[in-house]
């Protein structure tokens, strides 16, 4: 794995967290919607007695999986900050910090160092040749 590639596996958990947050929001509208169907017609006896009870219960599970993700997320978030703070320049830590860790655009980090965005383009390319990935990581 390249340092890039491994850097950038916040970000990706990041972005499948938010799609998820994303799904519950899109679930909780579904529960709301549910209306009921009176019928005298007898029913499926393994059919749910409540598709707004199973709805829930997939919210529920979503929840479940977003908080394991988000803890994953810190995890790895920590683990990238011991890989920059190994990096010996201060300039190339705080790029890979902006970059890696607050997902910053090319453009806010370019503003933000007071440097040209081809000039931080060469500086990122720099510090990734430093940064050394931990070995047992795929």
């Amino acid at each position: 794995m390249t340092a890039k590639e491994y850097l950038s596996q916040a970000y990706r958990l990041d972005q499948r967290i938010d799609s998820k947050i994303e799904q519950v929001a899109s679930l909780n509208d579904l529960a709301t919607k549910c209306t009921t169907t009176i019928s005298g017609m007898p029913h499926n006896p393994s059919r749910s007695t409540s598709p707004m009870a199973d709805t829930i219960d997939k919210i529920i599970d979503l929840q479940a999986e977003i908080n394991r993700d988000i803890d994953a997320l810190v995890d790895l978030k920590r683990e990238i900050m011991t890989v920059v703070k190994a990096v010996d320049n201060p300039e190339y830590q705080t790029l890979l910090e902006k970059r890696y860790l607050c997902f910053l655009h090319w453009e806010q980090i370019a503003v933000d160092m007071n440097y040209g965005i081809d000039n931080i383009f060469k500086l990122h390319k720099k510090a990734l040749a430093c940064v050394v990935v931990p070995e047992g990581v795929q």
